[in-house]
């Protein structure tokens, strides 16, 4: 091998290496969220500080979107494919923190049979996981398998 062969493996090396490192990093990371101008009741309404395409519009999800009734207190709802591993990850933790607080519901969306939510809420890979409140305004945000004591201090945030 050349030299400018071992430099140009060695470079990219270091690139996937720090690629790797910062999704190690940033996967199921709950986001926090931002207040929303032009909004009637800015107060209470907040929009996922990842979800750029979004940010200044009240970002919901509606129950008959859902085709189930929202938590009375708060929703999980996971985006998911039928061929993603981290979703199944996604899916314990959820539905363990959705059993075990009351008053939240877990609901398991399939992108690819709702392509009209995943558009209109920028979801780019599953699982992608949204903490709704009672209203069903998203709160925070995760991409990747979120982790329990995350999920629990988000449903903190949402549940009043």
């Amino acid at each position: 091998m050349n030299q400018a062969g071992l430099v140009v493996l060695v470079v990219v090396l270091l690139a996937a290496t720090a690629f790797g490192l910062y999704r190690r990093r940033t996967d199921g990371r709950l986001t926090g969220s931002l207040p929303i101008h032009g909004v009637d009741d800015v107060d209470d309404a907040t929009v996922a500080v990842d979800a750029a395409p979004t940010v200044g519009t009240d970002e919901r999800l509606s129950g008959d979107e859902l085709g189930v009734a929202l938590g009375d207190r708060a929703t999980l709802v996971q985006f998911s494919s039928a061929f993603c591993a981290p979703c199944r990850a996604a899916r314990r933790v959820l539905g363990d923190v959705a059993g075990t607080v009351d008053g939240v519901v877990y609901v398991d969306v399939d992108a690819e049979s709702h392509l009209d939510l995943v558009r209109r809420h920028s979801v780019m890979r599953t699982p992608t996981v949204f903490v709704l409140d009672r209203q069903g305004r998203v709160v925070r945000r995760a991409v990747g398998p979120p982790r329990k004591p995350e999920v629990l201090a988000a449903l903190g945030e949402a549940i009043p």
